[in-house]
């Protein structure tokens, strides 16, 4: 069975790397799914320079493919024979919004099935965004995401 983690990885962190690796446990093949610059304005990083990163934090993983897709999640999912959505709670601020694309993509495809996960309890209060807002102010970000990741950081804030 092929299951899909659909994100912008904006950078990866490892609360997405704790449900990756948790994920990757329960499939045969497990699609990181990075999604286009169109949808996610404001990005920092390039959809090139995210599925380097997301490619070289997964790299020791036998049955990971971190992919580039466009349009909707339930078509490519279609494609790739796909019959789960990974989907990653932190908090209940997130359920609101998971719930109405989890519904909206069974919708769409009710063969489909989107499964929640959540992150340890010690990355439950990170997000992308706050990482990079950290980083961009200096503070230290190597509890959160790789080494690389966070020279990638640097590197765009210097």
């Amino acid at each position: 069975m092929n299951a899909i983690y659909p994100g912008s990885f904006d950078p990866i962190t490892y609360g997405h790397l704790d449900i990756i690796n948790r994920a990757s446990k329960l499939y045969d093949k497990l699609y990181i799914g990075i999604s286009n610059d169109e949808i996610n304005e404001g990005k920092l990083f390039t959809v090139k320079e995210r599925l380097e990163l997301t490619r070289d934090a997964v790299k020791d993983f036998d049955n990971i493919e971190v992919i580039f897709f466009e349009g909707l999640l339930v078509e490519s999912c279609c494609k790739l024979q796909c019959e789960i959505i990974i989907r990653g709670l932190r908090a209940l601020s997130d359920y609101e919004y998971e719930f109405k694309m989890a519904l909206m993509n069974r919708a769409l495809n009710d063969d489909i099935v989107t499964l929640f996960m959540m992150p340890h309890e010690r990355y439950t209060h990170i997000s992308s965004s706050l990482i990079k807002e950290v980083s961009s102010l200096g503070g230290d970000i190597s509890s959160y995401v790789p080494n690389f990741v966070s020279d990638a950081l640097r590197g765009k804030f210097e």
